[in-house]
């Protein structure tokens, strides 16, 4: 079987170096994110990755096509994304915990079957269909790394939330067509920019450092 050819240019653009990178996550990912107890912010290191906002499109690490496709991001204590499920598989793996993931089989946030405390070098893997939610419940902030099987962004909803959710999102201004794309509200410059200094403020207090200054444990 023939390749192409790699060059120490080609092999550069397959690099995430997180110094560089780390200043460069999208703090409204998705249509819940704007809503309390689910700030957080959220990384496009491979692929497409799981999305509702086009933004990530300009802000991936590595654009290079891939049979899977992994994100990133961090939360403030009580935060992480709300009820939702998806059509594929989605992975875990904890860098900052402990995380409490809760699962269940219905579209109701209050029917929740059970969860799953994770901690660091944890990992879970979310099957198809099943709704999740998950919240970092430690001190400071949590961090995650997610490992999804390839799919294709907006072609349909994704991720399916709960109505519950659908109705919170849209009174603050958010929602998705029906080709899982976010629906910008006309002031969402303003509340990306007011949202991503909120995060980063959170981040300081929480962690004694400004981001830009976070170098994970060696």
């Amino acid at each position: 079987m023939e390749h192409p050819r790699q060059t120490a240019e080609s092999m550069a653009k397959r690099i995430m170096r997180f110094e560089e990178f780390k200043e460069n996550g999208i703090p409204i990912m998705f249509i819940d994110s704007m809503l309390p107890g689910h700030y957080r912010m959220n990384y496009a290191v491979i692929g497409d990755t799981a999305s509702e906002n086009p933004d990530f499109e300009v802000q991936r690490a590595i654009t290079e096509p891939h049979n899977y496709q992994i994100g990133m991001g961090w939360a403030p204590p009580g935060c992480g994304p709300a009820w939702h499920t998806h059509d594929y598989i989605e992975s875990f793996f904890i860098l900052k915990g402990p995380w409490r993931f809760y699962w269940g089989n219905s579209d109701d946030p209050d029917q929740h079957e059970g969860y799953f405390d994770l901690s660091e070098w944890d990992m879970i893997s979310l099957p198809p269909g099943m709704y999740r939610r998950f919240e970092y419940i430690g001190e400071e902030i949590g961090w995650f790394f997610a490992v999804l099987e390839s799919h294709q962004v907006f072609e349909g909803k994704d991720p399916y939330w709960s109505p519950k959710v659908e109705q919170q999102a849209a009174a603050n201004g958010y929602h998705a067509d029906e080709k899982g794309k976010m629906i910008h509200p006309d002031d969402y410059e303003a509340q990306k920019a007011a949202q991503k200094e909120n995060l980063l403020q959170i981040f300081k207090e929480r962690m004694g450092v400004d981001l830009k200054d976070f170098h994970p444990p060696r």
